[in-house]
């Protein structure tokens, strides 16, 4: 049964389709509830602050946003989908954390010819021939950020590494990712299911294979209870691990604690950041929730800032999808990672840098950039794309 988690307005009023230039309607569909919920709530309340530092409003129009937990099923988000598309009559989707969720969902979405924008998975189906005039992703491409880390994994030297993700799509685009860049030899490659808590046979196997190091990604409370169990069996002190940026964020720190000082990983963004919109997001998400941003707060951030530049762009003219496309494309916004625009296929053309997590001055555990791994990175899959 679907559930409406939250209808959040800022500015709202009951209005019927004649009166829609005065509102912008947005359907926010996420996982927040189960092992991935800490994902979809920071994109959410990042999303949330975005709309608050935009005036309450997006683009000069108030905002209708509708909340709904996915439950990481794609049964209700295809209920969602639907209500939002037929019913509610939005202007754009946003929200999925998962590619499980998105992937079956997104046909619907773009033969409505609604625009949906993806804070989180960036499925390599819809980067490519498949891509849409009415898809965007403001994260990054599913095999961008694992990338990196096999790039540095395999000029530093290690030689055999074991690669551990869920068998999901992004678990296996994270896998490919990995070894497209990585040029240092010979990899092992163990997927869980999708959701797992308890990883004894994982970490058996990983004993066994005595890898030179080992690579993970598993998002949300899937990576706390790997890395917590990881740590329980004295791998740490045998096999060097490295991390996808989701794993090792403030999320993951707050509930591992001081087994993740020392842990590398890689993403596209840090709360170091020393930009003038990165430092505004860091504090006032701090002070608006009284916890550091992770990752995929500063991409929903990002994704309302989107939305308000467009929207601003064509003076409210909701009504012209073709503009609306159009000025998301030009992606003419700050985003808090730095430099960012879109490429042809609608994914971001950016760069990707190595995260170490350390104890700072104050004694909090928190990531610090380390370096730029990939600069100005374009997905694998853009030059397929003949943008329709």
């Amino acid at each position: 049964m679907n559930r409406i988690i939250a209808a959040l307005a800022f500015g709202i009023a009951s209005v019927s389709p004649l009166q829609a230039a005065d509102q912008i309607r947005i359907g926010f569909l996420s996982t927040l509830s189960g092992p991935g919920a800490a994902l979809g709530i920071d994109i959410r309340d990042g999303f949330n602050l975005g709309i608050k530092h935009a005036g309450g409003k997006l683009g000069g129009l108030r905002v209708d946003l509708v909340v709904v937990d996915d439950q990481q099923n794609p049964d209700v988000a295809r209920q969602a989908v639907e209500r939002f598309v037929k019913s509610q009559k939005a202007d754009i989707l946003t929200g999925v954390v998962f590619s499980s969720v998105l992937l079956p969902i997104l046909p619907a979405i773009v033969q409505s010819e609604t625009v949906y924008i993806s804070p989180n998975t960036g499925p390599k189906d819809y980067a490519g021939d498949k891509c849409s005039p009415y898809f965007y992703v403001t994260s990054w491409q599913n095999e961008d950020i694992p990338g990196a880390a096999g790039k540095y994994m395999g000029e530093k030297g290690y030689k055999n590494v074991t690669l551990i993700a869920p068998n999901y799509p992004g678990g296996r685009e994270t896998v490919e990712g990995f070894k497209r860049l990585y040029k240092g030899g010979a990899t092992e490659e163990i997927y869980t299911k999708l959701g797992q808590l308890d990883y004894s046979a994982e970490l058996a196997a990983l004993r066994a294979a005595k890898p030179d190091a080992a690579y993970v990604f598993l998002p949300g409370g899937m990576g706390v209870n790997f890395i917590k169990q990881f740590v329980a069996a004295g791998l740490n002190s045998e096999v060097p691990l490295f991390l996808y940026g989701s794993s090792a964020d403030e999320d993951t720190i707050k509930a591992v604690g001081d087994p993740m000082v020392g842990i590398f990983n890689t993403a596209q963004w840090s709360p170091d950041f020393d930009n003038p919109q990165n430092r505004n997001f860091v504090a006032e998400f701090q002070k608006e929730y009284g916890r550091l941003p992770t990752m995929h707060a500063s991409q929903g951030y990002d994704t309302a800032l989107l939305i308000d530049a467009a929207v601003r762009d064509v003076k409210g003219k909701l009504e012209d999808k073709a503009a609306l496309r159009k000025a998301l494309e030009a992606a003419n916004f700050k985003s808090v990672r730095g430099n960012f625009r879109f490429n042809t296929n609608h994914y971001p053309i950016q760069s990707i840098y190595l995260r170490q997590v350390v104890k700072d001055a104050g004694g909090r555990i928190t990531n610090k950039t380390v370096s730029r791994v990939l600069a100005d990175h374009a997905d694998a899959y853009a030059s397929s794309c003949n943008m329709r």
